[in-house]
């Protein structure tokens, strides 16, 4: 009881951290909501002060007020520090607790927001400034667009009738997104396949066996404990002989949130694409997805489907052979029942993989001694000090969230302080699934100058240690690190003078471009060649290793892409919806992405209840964005193939043209300024085997 009647709620003093990170140490689960109400106390005060300010309104006194940039930016900040923690925290390291506070906060915090942008006295002065301003440089005028026009598309222009229409509608869709996430990590957790009689391991490799008997052991369980996360539901999948466990263990997989319980997301989908259709309908789009082009490089919903079909009519013919070849091999196999002729999903990843041993003999397991994640860990940190020069430095005295949780300070080129880097590496109950970089803390530049610079964070789900073996990665969790590596770098060359401009604050279909672009080098010989040694012997990885993985690049890549366009597909079919969505979501979906898919379908499974990126994660209507970027990456990165992977002269010109300039400007405009023209699809075509190489756009 002493303890707690002295408690001071961190949030609402000066932190005293190392750079002034977040105290995860000392925060209390009462100490969000007291932070948030005080927040939002803080904010309505600001904003009474505005609208009642009797000067005329200008861009310093509106737009960014004074008070603000002379350092009571940390005081009237409070709202956005304290969500930034809790809400990164639902996902990192989230428990009942934690979610009940969420459904509790989440219908104020919509509220509150918008209170503010739909406050007309808040519009008029901002239109004011918008209409009446004087000269301003880049980025103040697109601080101010962003500012008036976010404002307009939330409801700014609106009428009363409409503006509380609007206002359930974003409380709704709000309260509707945080229930289909948290209905999504319950059911993963909720699944494991507990294995007790050793042949039921058939096939596995000894981390994966080790692994899966580690998970047995944080269970309570005897035996082997396989489960839906990445690092042990995709070497299951590709290793198990036992075709009935694969069934198993895909359909518990692919039938998330679709059973008749209380995590079943199949009327939250329907009501979340009906909730975006009438925001957008109201706000005076035609569509969702048209609301949301407005700010793409896409521009218009004709451009996203004239990239997925080209993508289709380029890689369809030679996915169709590769699908055909693997179909094949699964017919000729001595274990196959002759009496079956039907490849189902759960055969497709085990024979892929004995398909691509015997054309270039090549395993990941051979390459996980050399891809230990301390070594890796050099190899990325080393990677950004050949290109940039930047130098990663481990503080222990930085707090962290959990004990897997490792925080660095990193310093540029010239020894200063450039930010702050957390990574989180491995899977636990209460993270959720997959992958993502986030920020404590943004970038800005105070008025007197002083830089204050980012917080970032990245959660992956990689493979963990055993009692045998340090963590050992497969290739493509590397180029999963190198892809969240990529953003955290957006994130930390921050250089803007707004924060709302800095960083990954960036058209969503350009902010996969740094990430996708850091990605290409996880094949390069002479990138592995810095830190891929045998975790036990020291030795290099073989020069025949490399070959077969460059030899190995393209395999099956054209049913990867498509099986990208499909979700691309599907997203777009779901929002560019005119009417009232009614249909059923499964044979909805099946029809949707039907054009790109290769394989056989199944009525009984859903990814859409699963599909977290377009129904809770922002992608709604910009799931494209991932091939629209890898286009990007694939012509950008042809620059430093021909000019040196490792060039550092080409690296800072990508780090002054892009990097560090975060929303400041269009990004097209951002990206000519590095390549010198615009970007061709060519790059890709090449690069994935589709097209012979020829003159690139620019050369």
């Amino acid at each position: 009881m002493e303890e707690q009647a002295t408690h001071i709620n961190p949030f609402l003093v000066d932190y005293g951290t190392p750079h002034n990170t977040v105290p995860f140490d000392r925060i209390t689960l009462a100490d969000y909501e007291e932070a948030m109400m005080e927040g939002i106390r803080r904010e309505d005060e600001q904003i009474e002060k505005l609208i009642n300010d009797p000067a005329e309104p200008t861009f310093e006194n509106t737009i960014i007020r004074e008070d603000e940039v002379e350092g009571r930016k940390h005081y009237y900040d409070l709202l956005g520090r304290v969500e930034s923690v809790f809400f990164n925290m639902l996902s990192a390291e989230t428990n009942d607790e934690m979610d009940a506070l969420a459904q509790k906060m989440s219908p104020i915090l919509t509220k509150h927001a918008n209170d503010i942008s739909l406050n007309p006295k808040v519009f008029e002065r901002i239109k004011y400034v918008y209409e009446h301003h004087r000269e301003l440089t880049p980025e103040e005028d697109m601080l101010l667009n962003n500012t008036y026009d976010g404002l307009v598309r939330s409801g700014a222009l609106l009428n009363d009738e409409q503006k509380a229409r609007l206002r359930t509608l974003t409380e709704e869709a709000s309260m509707l997104s945080l229930q289909f996430s948290q209905n999504l990590l319950k059911e993963n957790k909720a699944f494991i396949l507990h294995l007790t009689d050793e042949q039921q391991l058939d096939g596995l490799p000894d981390t994966v066996r080790e692994t899966a008997a580690e998970a047995a052991k944080e269970h309570g369980k005897e035996g082997w404990v396989i489960t839906l996360d990445a690092p042990s539901y995709g070497p299951f999948m590709m290793y198990s002989t036992q075709r009935d466990l694969r069934r198993q263990l895909y359909m518990a997989r692919n039938t998330l949130c679709i059973k008749a319980n209380e995590e079943n997301n199949l009327a939250i989908c329907q009501r979340l694409v009906n909730l975006r259709r009438e925001l957008a309908q109201l706000l005076g789009y035609e569509t969702y997805a048209d609301y949301v082009m407005k700010y793409r490089m896409a521009t218009n919903v004709k451009n996203v489907y004239q990239l997925l079909n080209s993508l289709i009519d380029a890689y369809k013919p030679t996915a169709l052979k590769e699908l055909e070849e693997v179909k094949q091999l699964a017919l000729s196999s001595d274990s196959w029942d002759p009496a079956d002729t039907e490849l189902q999903p759960w055969d497709t990843a085990y024979y892929s993989h004995q398909l691509k041993m015997q054309k270039y003999d090549l395993d990941p397991e051979m390459l996980r001694p050399y891809l230990e994640l301390g070594n890796v860990i050099k190899g990325v940190f080393g990677l950004a000090t050949r290109l940039y020069g930047i130098t990663f430095k481990e503080n222990q005295d930085i707090p962290v969230y959990h004990p897997d949780v490792k925080p660095y300070e990193v310093y540029d080129k010239d020894g200063s302080y450039l930010a702050v880097l957390y990574v989180d590496f491995h899977p636990r109950k209460g993270k959720r699934d997959g992958a993502w970089m986030t920020e404590f803390q943004g970038q800005w530049i105070e008025k007197d100058g002083t830089n204050v610079r980012p917080h970032v964070s990245l959660v992956m789900n990689l493979s963990k240690p055993t009692d045998e073996k340090p963590a050992l990665l497969r290739l493509g969790e590397v180029e999963t690190f190198l892809h969240e590596f990529g953003h955290s770098l957006h994130g930390m060359f921050a250089n803007s003078r707004f924060e709302s401009l800095s960083g990954t604050n960036v058209w969503w279909d350009f902010v996969e471009l740094p990430s996708q672009f850091m990605e290409n080098f996880a094949v390069e010989k002479d990138f592995l060649r810095t830190f891929a040694f045998h975790y036990e012997t020291g030795e290099p990885i073989p020069d025949e290793l490399i070959e077969k993985i460059s030899r190995s690049r393209n395999f099956n890549v054209a049913s990867a892409c498509l099986r990208q366009v499909s979700f691309g597909l599907l997203d777009m079919a779901y929002y560019t919806q005119t009417g009232e969505f009614t249909e059923d979501i499964i044979p909805f979906e099946k029809k949707a992405w039907e054009r790109a898919i290769i394989g056989k379908q199944r009525n009984d499974t859903c990814m859409t209840t699963q599909f977290s990126h377009i129904m809770s994660g922002g992608y709604a209507a910009g799931y494209y964005s991932y091939k629209w970027a890898e286009v990007l990456d694939a012509d950008a990165f042809s620059v430093f193939k021909r000019e040196g992977i490792f060039n550092q002269e080409t690296a800072q010109r990508f780090r002054d043209s892009i990097l560090s300039k975060g929303g400041t400007e269009h990004p097209m405009v951002l990206y000519k300024r590095f390549r010198g023209g615009e970007p061709t699809i060519d790059a890709l075509l090449e690069r994935n085997g589709i097209q012979t190489p020829g003159k690139q756009n620019g050369e």
